[in-house]
C-alpha cells in the first residue's frame, strides 16, 4: 500500500475546506487574523510549489544546497525582524537565529551525525533555522512588551542605582523564557501526543520507525538547544537596546 498523499481534486478540495473553515472561524471569533489565515495558506502553496519545482536541482549540487540554506537563514532574519517591529533590527535578528543555529548544525554535521548529502543537509537546517526563527520573534516580542507594561519598575530599577542592561533583564529575561515553552511541550509530549513532521517524513521516505525515532529525536534536542541559545542572545540584545520597535 502507497503511504504517499498524492496530488487529486480530493486534496485540493480539502485543502480549500480547511483554509476558509480556520478563517472563517478566526473572523467570527473576533481574533482579527482571518485575511492572514487565507494569506498564509496561499503563499504556503505558492511557495512549495516553486521548492517542489527547484528542489531536485538544488539537491543535486553541494554549492547550490548552500546557497539555499543562506536563503533560508537570510528569509528568517528577515522575518523575524518584521515580526518584532521594523527591519533595523535585521542584523540583530540575523546574529541571534545565527547564534543558535551554527553551533547545532556544526555539531551535528561534524560528528558525521547527519551525512553531509545535500538530501539530509537541506531539512535539517531548514527545521533547525525555523526554530530559532519563532524563537527568537517570540522572545523579542514578549521581552519588549514587558519592559512597555512594566516601565515604570525598570525606572525604580534605575533609581534603586541598576545600570540600564541589568534592570531591563530583570524586567524582561523570565517572560522571554516563556518563548521555549512551545518546544518543550512538543519534546515532552513526543510519541504520546503528536507524532512530529520529521518522524512522519522519515517514515514515508520508506526507513523503519526506528530509524524515524532517532531522526526525530535528533530533530528535537538539536531544536532545543538551538532555541534556547537564539532566546539567550535574544533577550541581551533587547536589554542592551539593539532590538527594539522604533523608528
Amino acid at each position: 500500500m502507497n503511504a504517499a498523499i498524492t496530488f487529486g481534486p480530493a486534496l485540493v478540495a480539502v485543502l480549500v475546506l480547511l483554509t476558509v473553515v480556520g478563517a472563517a472561524v478566526v473572523r467570527a471569533g473576533g481574533l482579527g487574523q482571518g485575511r492572514a489565515v487565507l494569506i498564509a495558506a496561499a503563499r504556503a502553496v505558492a511557495q512549495l510549489a516553486v521548492v517542489s519545482l527547484v528542489i531536485t536541482a538544488v539537491l543535486r549540487s553541494v554549492p547550490l544546497t548552500g546557497l539555499f540554506v543562506l536563503l533560508m537563514f537570510a528569509i528568517a532574519a528577515v522575518t523575524s525582524a518584521r515580526r518584532v517591529g521594523t527591519r533595523r533590527n535585521l542584523p540583530w535578528t540575523a546574529l541571534a537565529i545565527a547564534a543558535g543555529v551554527v553551533p547545532v548544525l556544526a555539531l551535528v554535521l561534524g560528528a558525521g551525525v547527519v551525512p553531509p548529502a545535500p538530501i539530509a543537509v537541506v531539512p535539517i537546517a531548514g527545521i533547525v533555522i525555523g526554530g530559532a526563527m519563532t524563537a527568537t520573534s517570540q522572545a523579542a516580542r514578549r521581552a519588549l512588551d514587558e519592559l512597555k507594561a512594566r516601565h515604570g519598575e525598570y525606572e525604580a530599577a534605575l533609581a534603586l542605582g541598576f545600570l540600564p542592561r541589568p534592570a531591563a533583564l530583570e524586567i524582561c529575561r523570565p517572560s522571554a523564557g516563556h518563548a521555549l515553552i512551545p518546544a518543550l511541550d512538543q519534546t515532552r509530549t513526543v510519541g504520546l501526543v503528536t507524532l512530529p513532521g520529521a518522524y512522519v517524513g522519515v517514515l514515508l521516505g520508506g526507513a523503519g520507525p526506528v530509524q524515524a525515532g532517532l531522526t526525530q529525536v535528533l530533530v528535537l534536542i538539536g531544536l532545543l538547544a538551538a532555541e534556547a541559545v537564539s532566546i539567550l542572545v535574544t533577550v541581551q540584545l533587547v536589554a542592551a537596546g539593539k532590538l527594539s520597535r522604533a523608528a
